[in-house]
């Protein structure tokens, strides 16, 4: 502590110079102690047995410990004629409890289908030009046959999996706004985009020297803010899944009706949202889900944000009107089988569970789509029970018994003698 004190070792290096990566966690921890308000502030957050060599350099900085989070699983989820188990990381009461009652209902009505309509991460820098003619020249030439070429031939150079399908290009005043989109195989793929896209600008300023690079994330990517690019032209996985609910399992499942769920899917998640203002959260509650499966599964929890743009339709379909036709598009889910956190090893057993952990062999991608399938359809579980309790009026009644700090009320109880 003595030389991290005098910067004989630099107090971010510990993990590399101890004798083991925890020797160096726990010297940080006693360091920070002694600064804190409250000395045994970090008792309750543990740092012992983690493999801590798997997280330097890649995943966190200046580590003191680790937060566990329970993980509970839904299913099993019938999609596209395969059975799913799906781990969800959660804090929230109810939640586990009613995706997975979702997953019963559309399991017992025969699956979920579902299909990633397109596949592709995007980056969006913004440069600048002398004058906002200039700018317009420039737009011209990216949207030319002869200028895609060529920035796709740079961008397409920088990785075996990287290729570039799309530019798109907007102006505002001499700044230029330019979205490239890339398949990245199984990763989630900022890093690629962002290589690629730095060589991308390097080839358009060799044809343009009076440009400025301004940054390689100009906010038209659109990555972890609401953003209405993502909701219509999509990022990542773009993706929809279906099913049809007979009345019978409405009733006996759900407890509810087609009739009272579509009405109230209108009122709600369609009238509600637009009378909000909301930018693809035409939904109930997709991003809890998203964000369960995110943090169970190893990616960027901030990517929620995206990530949960969803749209859910239902209708009443069948001979007398009382079956349930019900849909989920997701056109931005923001999501990797390999890199980031997937390959931490609690993580990385979540996405054993589903069958889709490390890149696909056979089929660059297609574990990273199948993942997409599965939030979706999972997503479209979560929403058919929330409605159905809403719906039914037992959303608070559920919360109340399953949701409240039994340690928080047996602090407030009253007492016998305190009872009025």
């Amino acid at each position: 502590m003595a030389l991290v004190e005098c910067r004989g070792i630099l107090g971010y290096r510990l993990e590399a110079v101890m004798e083991s990566p925890e020797r160096g966690v726990a010297i940080r921890r006693e360091m920070l102690s002694a600064k804190l308000p409250d000395r045994s502030a970090l008792e309750n957050l543990p740092y012992r047995h983690y493999d801590y060599s798997k997280v330097i350099g890649t995943n966190c900085e200046n580590v003191i410990g680790y937060v566990p989070v329970p993980v509970g699983v839904a299913g099993p989820l019938l999609l596209d004629g395969k059975e799913f188990h799906v781990p969800m990381a959660t804090t929230e009461g109810c939640l586990v409890a009613s995706t997975n009652r979702g997953c019963r209902a559309v399991t017992l009505s025969g699956g979920v289908s579902s299909r990633v309509l397109a596949d592709g991460m995007t980056r969006g820098p913004v440069v600048q030009m002398p004058s906002a003619c200039r700018a317009a020249e420039v737009k011209g030439w990216l949207e030319s046959p002869e200028g895609f070429s060529a920035i796709k031939q740079s961008f397409d150079h920088t990785s075996r999996f990287a290729r570039l399908d799309r530019l798109q290009v907007s102006l505002a005043g001499r700044n230029l706004y330019i979205r490239l989109q890339s398949q990245t195989g199984d990763a989630m793929g900022m890093n690629m985009l962002s290589k690629g896209t730095e060589q991308a600008l390097s080839r358009l300023q060799e044809r343009y020297p009076d440009m400025r690079m301004l940054a390689v994330s100009g906010n038209y990517c659109t990555d972890k803010k609401p953003a209405a690019v993502n909701w219509i032209h999509g990022r990542g996985k773009s993706t929809v899944c279906e099913a049809v609910v007979p009345a019978r399992v409405i009733k006996e499942v759900l407890k509810s009706s087609t009739a009272a769920l579509v009405e109230l899917n209108i009122s709600k998640n369609l009238v509600g949202s637009a009378m909000a203002g909301s930018i693809g959260g035409f939904n109930a509650h997709a991003a809890n889900i998203v964000a369960a499966i995110y943090i169970a599964c190893g990616q960027d929890p901030a990517q929620t944000v995206g990530s949960s743009n969803c749209i859910t339709l239902m209708e009443c379909v069948g001979m007398d009107g009382e079956d349930l036709y019900v849909s989920c598009t997701m056109p931005s889910l923001e999501l990797g089988t390999v890199g980031g956190g997937t390959g931490l090893p609690a993580q990385h057993a979540c996405l054993q569970m589903l069958g889709v952990h490390g890149s696909s062999d056979l089929c660059p991608g297609e574990n990273s789509r199948t993942l997409a399938r599965i939030v979706c359809a999972t997503v479209l579980a979560g929403e058919l029970s929330l409605m159905a309790a809403l719906a039914a009026g037992h959303l608070v009644k559920s919360h109340m018994t399953h949701n409240r700090s039994k340690a928080n009320l047996r602090e407030t109880e009253p007492q016998p003698n305190e009872a009025s």
